[in-house]
């Protein structure tokens, strides 16, 4: 064999044990993966977890399904929320009921609530997709709005477990819902589509953060916690 030809060989001989190398690697970075996400899921859902607090029941107005109010009223009020969002707590709590009892009771205003799960998009936990799929669920027995105020008396942080499908189906069952339908709804996930829908709206709309209310279309104080006073101003402005 000649010196070049040898030199060949090795060269060859050499890329051969790179690869290899690349591919060991390669599979073992894989494998490594898949035993951190396992550890996390057995992890999430095997931690204590706190008892479910079931808030006092809230009295809204009539509607159906994510929508209050009478869908024939001069304004419309779009809100967008992910339901692990701390600043949508806030919204609830302090802003949404005044809406809904000054605004929306007295049929001034057609109030709609949209999903809009961004918070875990780049989580391998999806708690804010499984609390928004499983706010559906609870929708096709008829509490949502219930569901809706369980999802945020529980909040603990964003992706901390606090809405794993197991917790989620603690809420279920806290609200009597039929535990069976409930869970066969939430593990087939069910409404993906309509959430991803109710997603890909509030991107043409221009949403980018939450909570984003719209009134008849028109963002309300963007980038920040719209007040019950930027509402009716909104509202006001829409009339003239």
């Amino acid at each position: 064999m000649t010196q070049e030809k040898s030199n060949r060989q090795l060269r060859k001989d050499r890329k051969q044990r790179e690869a290899t190398h690349r591919r060991l690697t390669t599979i073992g970075l894989i494998s490594l993966g898949a035993v951190f996400l396992s550890f996390v899921f057995i992890y999430q859902a095997a931690r204590p977890q706190k008892a479910v607090i079931t808030p006092e029941a809230v009295e809204r107005p009539e509607g159906e399904g994510l929508a209050l109010g009478d869908p024939n009223a001069p304004i419309k009020i779009d809100v967008f929320e992910d339901f692990q969002c701390p600043a949508c707590k806030q919204f609830t709590e302090s802003v949404e009921s005044r809406v809904l009892s000054e605004l929306v009771k007295t049929g001034q205003a057609y109030y709609v609530f949209h999903q809009y799960p961004f918070l875990d998009r780049n989580s391998i936990t999806k708690e804010s997709h499984q609390a928004a799929s499983a706010s559906m669920c609870a929708s096709e027995q008829g509490k949502f709005w219930e569901y809706h105020d369980v999802l945020f008396a529980n909040w603990n942080g964003e992706n901390q477990g606090a809405f794993n499908d197991a917790r989620l189906k603690e809420f279920a069952k806290s609200l009597e819902l039929d535990a069976s339908a409930f869970s066969a709804c939430l593990d087939e996930d069910r409404y993906a589509d309509a959430v991803e829908a109710d997603f890909n709206l509030g991107n043409e709309m221009g949403v980018s953060g939450t909570p984003s209310v719209f009134v008849n279309g028109k963002m309300v104080n963007p980038g920040f916690i719209p007040s019950y006073e930027d509402i009716a101003a909104a509202i006001a402005e829409a009339q003239n």
